[in-house]
Protein backbone atom coordinates (compact mmCIF):
# COMPACT_ATOMS: atom_id res chain seq x y z
CA UNK A 1 0.00 0.00 0.00
CA UNK A 2 1.31 3.54 -0.94
CA UNK A 3 2.48 5.40 2.58
CA UNK A 4 -0.52 7.84 3.72
CA UNK A 5 0.42 10.67 6.23
CA UNK A 6 -3.00 11.76 7.87
CA UNK A 7 -3.19 14.89 9.46
CA UNK A 8 -6.14 15.22 11.75
CA UNK A 9 -6.67 18.42 13.08
CA UNK A 10 -9.33 19.31 16.08
CA UNK A 11 -9.43 21.77 18.89
CA UNK A 12 -9.22 19.92 22.73
CA UNK A 13 -11.55 17.69 24.17
CA UNK A 14 -13.02 16.54 21.02
CA UNK A 15 -11.85 12.44 21.60
CA UNK A 16 -8.99 13.60 20.18
CA UNK A 17 -6.67 11.70 21.83
CA UNK A 18 -9.28 8.28 21.45
CA UNK A 19 -8.54 8.58 17.98
CA UNK A 20 -5.32 8.87 17.68
CA UNK A 21 -5.14 5.42 20.19
CA UNK A 22 -7.81 3.93 17.55
CA UNK A 23 -5.06 5.11 15.53
CA UNK A 24 -1.92 4.24 16.95
CA UNK A 25 -2.92 0.78 17.84
CA UNK A 26 -2.65 -0.34 14.11
CA UNK A 27 -0.12 -2.45 13.18
CA UNK A 28 1.02 -0.02 9.81
CA UNK A 29 0.46 3.33 11.75
CA UNK A 30 2.85 5.37 13.56
CA UNK A 31 1.29 7.76 15.52
CA UNK A 32 2.27 11.48 16.49
CA UNK A 33 0.73 13.52 19.51
CA UNK A 34 0.44 17.22 18.78
CA UNK A 35 3.08 18.03 17.14
CA UNK A 36 3.51 21.81 17.78
CA UNK A 37 2.38 22.21 21.05
CA UNK A 38 5.47 23.07 22.41
CA UNK A 39 6.28 25.39 19.27
CA UNK A 40 2.74 27.06 20.32
CA UNK A 41 3.39 27.26 24.09
CA UNK A 42 6.99 28.70 22.72
CA UNK A 43 6.03 31.59 20.35
CA UNK A 44 1.89 32.38 21.79
CA UNK A 45 3.23 32.41 25.58
CA UNK A 46 0.31 31.28 26.98
CA UNK A 47 0.10 29.56 30.07
CA UNK A 48 -0.62 25.60 30.48
CA UNK A 49 -0.43 23.13 32.50
CA UNK A 50 3.27 21.52 32.31
CA UNK A 51 4.17 24.57 29.88
CA UNK A 52 8.24 24.57 30.83
CA UNK A 53 8.44 21.13 31.03
CA UNK A 54 6.24 20.04 27.40
CA UNK A 55 9.02 23.26 25.67
CA UNK A 56 12.21 22.13 27.41
CA UNK A 57 11.22 18.15 26.54
CA UNK A 58 9.38 18.66 22.49
CA UNK A 59 10.59 20.42 19.01
CA UNK A 60 9.51 23.99 19.35
CA UNK A 61 11.06 25.23 16.21
CA UNK A 62 8.73 25.29 13.18
CA UNK A 63 10.78 24.50 10.04
CA UNK A 64 12.19 21.50 11.70
CA UNK A 65 8.65 20.38 13.13
CA UNK A 66 7.32 20.57 9.19
CA UNK A 67 10.21 18.73 7.55
CA UNK A 68 9.50 16.17 10.26
CA UNK A 69 5.47 16.29 9.31
CA UNK A 70 6.12 15.76 5.82
CA UNK A 71 8.64 12.91 6.13
CA UNK A 72 8.17 9.45 4.64
CA UNK A 73 6.66 7.07 7.76
CA UNK A 74 9.08 5.35 9.86
CA UNK A 75 9.73 1.85 10.92
CA UNK A 76 8.49 0.27 7.82
CA UNK A 77 5.23 1.81 8.66
CA UNK A 78 2.60 2.75 5.78
CA UNK A 79 0.45 4.62 8.11
CA UNK A 80 1.36 8.06 9.78
CA UNK A 81 -1.37 9.59 12.48
CA UNK A 82 -0.70 13.46 13.10
CA UNK A 83 -2.89 14.39 15.95
CA UNK A 84 -2.89 17.92 15.51
CA UNK A 85 -4.84 20.90 17.45
CA UNK A 86 -6.12 23.54 15.14
CA UNK A 87 -4.84 26.44 17.80
CA UNK A 88 -1.65 25.57 17.63
CA UNK A 89 -1.13 26.81 13.79
CA UNK A 90 -0.27 30.43 15.23
CA UNK A 91 -0.93 33.54 12.65
CA UNK A 92 1.77 35.02 10.77
CA UNK A 93 3.45 31.25 9.98
CA UNK A 94 2.49 29.33 6.43
CA UNK A 95 -0.18 26.87 6.83
CA UNK A 96 0.39 25.76 3.09
CA UNK A 97 3.27 23.12 4.16
CA UNK A 98 -0.21 20.57 5.10
CA UNK A 99 -1.62 20.58 1.70
CA UNK A 100 0.48 17.89 0.33
CA UNK A 101 -1.08 15.69 3.49
CA UNK A 102 -4.38 13.43 4.08
CA UNK A 103 -5.90 15.96 5.75
CA UNK A 104 -9.32 15.22 7.91
CA UNK A 105 -11.37 17.14 10.50
CA UNK A 106 -12.77 15.74 14.00
CA UNK A 107 -15.32 17.94 15.40
CA UNK A 108 -17.62 18.18 18.15
CA UNK A 109 -20.08 20.22 19.59
CA UNK A 110 -18.83 23.33 21.44
CA UNK A 111 -20.55 22.78 24.81
CA UNK A 112 -19.63 19.54 25.16
CA UNK A 113 -15.61 20.61 24.63
CA UNK A 114 -16.19 23.23 27.03
CA UNK A 115 -17.51 20.98 29.74
CA UNK A 116 -14.06 19.16 28.80
CA UNK A 117 -12.10 21.28 29.00
CA UNK A 118 -13.02 23.46 31.68
CA UNK A 119 -12.83 20.14 34.21
CA UNK A 120 -9.21 20.31 33.41
CA UNK A 121 -8.63 24.17 32.91
CA UNK A 122 -10.55 26.68 34.33
CA UNK A 123 -9.10 29.11 32.17
CA UNK A 124 -10.75 29.17 28.69
CA UNK A 125 -11.37 31.20 25.74
CA UNK A 126 -12.68 30.94 22.04
CA UNK A 127 -8.95 30.56 21.30
CA UNK A 128 -8.23 28.09 23.31
CA UNK A 129 -10.90 25.43 22.27
CA UNK A 130 -9.37 26.17 18.31
CA UNK A 131 -13.03 26.09 15.97
CA UNK A 132 -12.12 29.38 14.42
CA UNK A 133 -8.66 28.57 13.16
CA UNK A 134 -10.19 24.49 12.10
CA UNK A 135 -12.73 26.07 9.91
CA UNK A 136 -9.86 28.11 8.11
CA UNK A 137 -7.47 25.29 7.75
CA UNK A 138 -10.77 23.62 6.49
CA UNK A 139 -11.12 26.33 4.40
CA UNK A 140 -7.42 26.42 2.98
CA UNK A 141 -7.99 22.31 2.36
CA UNK A 142 -11.07 22.62 0.32
CA UNK A 143 -10.13 25.28 -1.88
CA UNK A 144 -6.88 23.60 -2.64
CA UNK A 145 -8.77 20.11 -3.35
CA UNK A 146 -11.82 21.66 -4.92
CA UNK A 147 -14.40 19.77 -2.20
CA UNK A 148 -14.70 19.40 0.90
CA UNK A 149 -12.36 17.28 2.84
CA UNK A 150 -13.37 14.59 5.17
CA UNK A 151 -14.89 15.89 8.59
CA UNK A 152 -15.80 13.51 11.25
CA UNK A 153 -18.33 13.93 14.35
CA UNK A 154 -17.46 13.10 17.80
CA UNK A 155 -20.88 11.66 18.84
CA UNK A 156 -20.60 9.77 15.68
CA UNK A 157 -17.95 7.96 16.21
CA UNK A 158 -18.45 7.39 19.94
CA UNK A 159 -22.33 5.83 18.51
CA UNK A 160 -20.85 3.80 16.03
CA UNK A 161 -17.18 3.19 16.05
CA UNK A 162 -16.71 0.56 13.32
CA UNK A 163 -19.00 2.75 10.68
CA UNK A 164 -17.35 5.69 11.30
CA UNK A 165 -14.36 4.93 11.34
CA UNK A 166 -14.75 2.53 7.82
CA UNK A 167 -15.82 5.77 5.87
CA UNK A 168 -12.69 7.67 7.69
CA UNK A 169 -10.62 5.41 6.56
CA UNK A 170 -12.22 5.07 3.11
CA UNK A 171 -12.01 8.68 2.63
CA UNK A 172 -8.01 8.98 3.52
CA UNK A 173 -7.17 5.66 0.67
CA UNK A 174 -6.18 3.30 3.66
CA UNK A 175 -8.04 -0.10 4.96
CA UNK A 176 -9.85 -0.36 8.08
CA UNK A 177 -8.53 -2.14 10.66
CA UNK A 178 -10.56 -4.27 13.75
CA UNK A 179 -7.45 -2.94 15.76
CA UNK A 180 -8.42 0.70 15.48
CA UNK A 181 -11.85 -0.72 18.07
CA UNK A 182 -9.62 -0.89 20.97
CA UNK A 183 -6.39 -0.64 22.78
CA UNK A 184 -4.78 -0.85 25.90
CA UNK A 185 -5.19 0.44 29.06
CA UNK A 186 -2.64 2.65 30.02
CA UNK A 187 0.00 5.70 28.84
CA UNK A 188 1.04 5.21 25.28
CA UNK A 189 4.92 5.41 24.42
CA UNK A 190 3.47 8.20 21.64
CA UNK A 191 2.05 10.04 24.34
CA UNK A 192 3.12 13.60 24.88
CA UNK A 193 5.14 14.32 28.09
CA UNK A 194 1.78 16.35 29.02
CA UNK A 195 -0.29 13.60 29.23
CA UNK A 196 -0.22 12.93 33.07
CA UNK A 197 -2.47 16.20 33.62
CA UNK A 198 -4.91 15.40 30.14
CA UNK A 199 -5.30 11.75 29.23
CA UNK A 200 -6.18 10.59 32.82
CA UNK A 201 -9.74 9.22 31.28
CA UNK A 202 -8.59 7.91 28.12
CA UNK A 203 -5.39 6.23 29.81
CA UNK A 204 -8.39 4.07 32.03
CA UNK A 205 -10.25 3.36 28.70
CA UNK A 206 -9.75 0.23 26.22
CA UNK A 207 -11.94 1.57 23.59
CA UNK A 208 -14.65 4.30 22.36
CA UNK A 209 -16.93 5.48 25.44
CA UNK A 210 -20.66 5.43 24.74
CA UNK A 211 -21.88 8.71 24.10
CA UNK A 212 -22.79 11.19 26.16
CA UNK A 213 -26.43 12.20 26.47
CA UNK A 214 -27.11 14.08 29.82
CA UNK A 215 -27.42 18.00 29.24
CA UNK A 216 -25.10 20.52 29.77
CA UNK A 217 -25.38 23.57 31.93
CA UNK A 218 -22.54 26.09 30.75
CA UNK A 219 -22.11 29.43 32.81
CA UNK A 220 -22.88 32.75 31.20
CA UNK A 221 -19.62 33.08 30.05
CA UNK A 222 -18.77 29.67 28.70
CA UNK A 223 -22.08 29.49 26.92
CA UNK A 224 -20.87 32.92 25.08
CA UNK A 225 -17.77 30.90 24.07
CA UNK A 226 -20.07 28.38 22.92
CA UNK A 227 -22.16 30.62 20.96
CA UNK A 228 -19.32 32.28 19.10
CA UNK A 229 -17.82 28.47 18.27
CA UNK A 230 -20.94 27.52 17.15
CA UNK A 231 -21.21 28.59 13.52
CA UNK A 232 -17.35 27.27 12.58
CA UNK A 233 -18.29 24.13 13.85
CA UNK A 234 -22.26 23.89 12.17
CA UNK A 235 -20.11 24.86 9.05
CA UNK A 236 -18.20 22.15 9.00
CA UNK A 237 -20.98 19.45 10.23
CA UNK A 238 -22.99 20.09 7.14
CA UNK A 239 -19.89 18.33 5.56
CA UNK A 240 -19.33 15.20 7.80
CA UNK A 241 -19.14 11.90 6.70
CA UNK A 242 -22.66 10.03 6.75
Amino acid sequence: MKSVTIAMWSGPRNISTAMMYSFGNRPDCFAWDEPFYAFALKNHGNDHPMRDEIIAHHESDWDRLVKACLAPPPDGKSVVYQKHMTHHMLKGFDRAWILPLTNAFLIRRPERVLASYTRKWADVSLRDIGFVEQAEIFDLVADHLGRAPAVIDADDVLADPRRTLGRLCAACAIPFDDHMLSWPKGPKSFDGVWAPHWYNAVWASTGFAKPENRPIELSPHLARIAEAAQPHYQRLRDHKLS
